[in-house]
């Protein structure tokens, strides 16, 4: 990842986590505790389900999700967040807030601009 000498790089290094596409729904639909992956799917259904297992093994990679199979039959897979995925919690809460107070509920991101969005000048 290149970066950026004047910005710190542990937060370079978070942003990386969090803005990949899809990371933060997931950790969102995680907080409330352990789902199984077929849970995620459904919740999450803007995600593929390839994506989404390609993102839950980096946040497995990153310790943000941990991933524990449940042997007895039938054999289950769960996703939970751990204490560092936990820690997350307000700061998407701060972005959820964020979004309320400055994003229009009939726009999609693409379409948010400073005129559209109420965003002072």
């Amino acid at each position: 990842m290149r970066q950026s000498k004047n910005i710190c790089p542990r937060y370079q290094a978070a942003v990386e986590i969090i803005a990949q596409r899809w990371t933060a729904l997931i950790i969102k639909v995680l907080m409330p505790g352990p789902r199984r992956f077929s849970e995620l799917s459904d919740e999450l259904e803007v995600v593929s389900d390839r994506v989404l297992s390609e993102r839950l093994k980096e946040l497995e990679q990153t310790g943000i999700v941990t991933r524990r199979v449940i042997p007895d039959p039938p054999i289950r897979v769960e996703y939970a967040l751990t204490e560092k995925g936990q820690a997350l919690d307000p700061i998407l809460t701060a972005i959820e807030t964020w979004s309320h107070d400055w994003i229009p509920l009939d726009e999609t991101p693409a379409e948010v601009t400073a005129d559209t969005a109420n965003v002072p000048v």
